[in-house]
């Protein structure tokens, strides 16, 4: 296996390049079926997701629009600490079919909070698209609908993942090395 340092970590190759073109060509091929003729718009969460987004739009083929969004961490002088926001949000969403487009869904916490706002903007239908997913981390109700690879639950980084802003310009995927 490959291996690669990244600041102060060392990393080894978990998933090939090509292992992640396969797992994205089937889930295109599958969003391609389900939603033909509904003519889609692809919301890809930004930063992580951006590689998988390309990759993945290469292979639909239905009518779609593509945005891009990012999840912003404001601090609140309320109780609750900090609250979540989407930034970039430029699309008219009512009636329409949505495909939040992730990297990685590890407990969840982040899409339902997205799932949460797209809803808020009227959205129709809304599905949930990542290149990997940690089913032993996720609650099975918070289960994404289009799945890449599952993976076990380890630091990764390539592919679009980083280590402290490193990295997610890997083709392939590296696990960390305790």
């Amino acid at each position: 296996m490959a291996r690669v340092k990244i600041l102060d970590k060392e990393f080894e190759t978990s998933i090939p390049a090509d292992e992640i073109d396969k797992a994205t060509a089937a889930v295109a091929a599958r969003i391609n079926n389900d939603l033909q003729g509904k003519k889609p718009i692809f919301l890809v969460v930004l930063n992580g997701a951006f590689m998988f987004a390309s990759d993945l739009m290469k292979h639909v083929n239905i009518d779609c629009q593509i945005s891009f969004v990012k999840l912003a961490s404001y601090e609140g002088t309320k109780s609750t600490g900090s609250m979540k926001q989407l930034i970039g949000m430029n699309e008219d969403l009512h009636g329409r079919s949505v495909v939040i487009v992730e990297d990685i869904v590890d407990t969840g916490a982040t899409i339902t909070n997205i799932i949460q706002q797209v809803k808020g903007l009227g959205a129709e239908e809304v599905h949930v698209c990542t290149m990997l997913f940690k089913p032993g981390v996720c609650p099975k109700e918070k289960t994404p609908e289009y799945i890449g690879l599952n993976i076990p639950n380890e630091f990764i980084v390539g592919h679009g993942l980083d280590y402290d802003g490193y990295g997610r310009n890997l083709v392939d995927i590296y696990k960390i090395i305790e």
